[in-house]
């Protein structure tokens, strides 16, 4: 396996088609999206992390714990109308907080307003099916730290075999995470310890390069990550995940 770190009228969003970077900016701001999404853009920068992941027009890709769907809709425009969007989800995060995310998602979804988007309720990857080796990308913001603190560097190993199955060789895997501090409760703080993770990511047999794209050097990562004064503001691991073309 190698393994490279380097810094580095309302008219449905869907009928805009898969879109150049500059163009899916625009498509970004307009006030067809919910207001809410267009506010987080500043801290997540979709057009660019969507443009360093590679994923374009036409694409099968899947938004892996996709909660209320903000990255799903993003991925549905970059991908435009000859490309796929998977919006998974297991069933405990829609069932989180009184069902909030299964609210925002449905409500995202309706009346067809993102018909190349389907809706995948299952947690176990092995399970949804679709077929292994059929996705040109993936993304995940703002999970892993969960499956890692919560569930264990298994339950993260497991959780990366499972998209790497899924995806095509030459796929993507996009993984966007808070940064943690070693000497802290990052559990608690639901951030991630990128260093004592890093060992899972290798294992996990992809090819990693990494964008400082979502850093921010004001974040002294031992503020939770809920917290008014940095929430949606954290210092944020963008990673890039490569199943090799030939094993």
């Amino acid at each position: 396996m190698k393994s490279k770190i380097a810094s580095l009228v309302t008219v449905p969003l869907f009928l805009l088609g898969g879109i150049a970077h500059a163009d899916l900016s625009a498509a970004l701001a307009s006030e067809d999206r919910a207001a809410a999404d267009r506010a987080r853009d500043a801290g997540r920068k979709p057009a660019e992390v969507v443009a360093f992941l590679g994923i374009g027009p036409g694409m099968t890709v899947m938004d892996l714990i996709a909660a209320g769907g903000y990255y799903t809709e993003v991925m549905s425009l970059a991908v435009g109308a000859e490309g796929k969007v998977y919006a998974q989800n297991p069933p405990r995060v829609l069932q989180f907080r009184d069902g909030a995310n299964e609210k925002a998602l449905s409500a995202r979804l309706a009346d067809g307003r993102l018909p190349n988007v389907e809706r995948v309720n299952q947690q176990d990857l092995g399970a949804t099916g679709i077929a292994p080796g059929s996705l040109d990308a993936a993304i995940t913001a703002l999970n892993f730290h969960d499956l890692y603190n919560g569930q264990g560097p298994e339950a993260a190993a497991g959780f990366l075999a499972g998209v790497r199955a899924l995806l095509k060789p030459g796929g993507v895997l996009g993984l966007v995470d808070h940064y943690g501090d070693p000497a802290q409760d990052n559990a608690s703080l639901h951030r991630l310890d990128v260093a004592a993770a890093m060992p899972v990511l290798e294992a996990a047999g992809f090819e990693i390069e990494s964008s400082d794209l979502l850093r921010n050097a004001d974040d002294d990562h031992t503020t939770r990550v809920f917290d008014a004064a940095i929430r949606g503001k954290t210092d944020r691991v963008l990673y890039k995940l490569t199943k090799p073309v030939v094993e």
